[in-house]
């Protein structure tokens, strides 16, 4: 591995690792965040679904949630696998791929460097994906446990309850989703140290400019916004 490799490999597992902690950061700043602002979305969804007495769309809308993380989770193995076939296809794959011109790899051993850098981030996420499908399946049970005839405060206490299980589910799930984005750019290596560097650059400015300047970010504020501004709201949900 050359300097310029190791140069842009240190670039990338710094901007995935830091990725979520940087998102915090800005979030406790009191900059706009999809992620943290859909936290308190969710709250107010687990308080309006106690206050239900037919829950079943609420039961859908997770059920939906599910079947979507279970999707992404089969995809991520399924790519996990051709990735895989192709590290552990030996000499035969490296002479293959070190033939086509726009693939810049020195030897064998960074090409399974780069290969692999590709799998442990599809792992990662797919890791994700299986933690918020598990929770999420919490998270129905938890639907299905909520008695009826409750108090306005105890309506409260398991609209709060519920949705501080639903807001780590869904959390999960965005870093399944995130993994793709940081598994692109670790595939970029494969055309040089820069596509390399550029790559990973444009997959966090990307993932930052949809968290906070995108008009789906746009409008996710505004909602918040108006969700806080109705009487007897509870305290801002913390960053996800």
């Amino acid at each position: 591995m050359g300097a310029n490799d190791f140069a842009a490999f240190a670039l990338f597992i710094a901007c995935w690792l830091a990725y979520q902690p940087l998102l915090g950061l800005l979030s406790k700043r009191g900059g706009a965040v999809i992620n943290t602002d859909m936290t308190v979305i969710r709250a107010a969804w687990m308080r309006n679904m106690v206050s239900r007495e037919n829950r079943f769309m609420d039961g859908q809308l997770l059920g939906h949630a599910l079947n979507s993380a279970s999707f992404f989770a089969s995809s991520n193995l399924l790519l996990i696998a051709a990735t895989a076939g192709a590290l552990f296809g030996g000499e035969a794959t490296f002479r293959s791929v070190s033939a086509l011109e726009v693939i810049q790899t020195s030897s064998r051993l960074l090409f399974e460097l780069q290969l692999a850098l590709v799998i442990a981030t599809l792992a990662r996420g797919l890791l994700d994906f299986i933690w918020s499908i598990r929770q999420m399946n919490y998270c129905i049970a938890a639907v299905g446990a909520v008695p009826e005839g409750l108090t306005p405060e105890e309506t409260q206490a398991y609209g709060e309850t519920v949705s501080r299980m639903l807001n780590p589910a869904l959390s999960s799930f965005n870093a399944g989703v995130r993994g793709y984005y940081f598994a692109l750019a670790a595939g970029a290596w494969l055309f040089g140290p820069a596509a390399f560097a550029v790559a990973t650059l444009g997959a966090v400015v990307l993932l930052l400019w949809r968290q906070r300047r995108s008009p789906m970010a746009s409008a996710i504020g505004d909602l918040r916004r108006l969700i806080e501004s109705k009487p007897g709201r509870t305290p801002d949900a913390p960053s996800s």
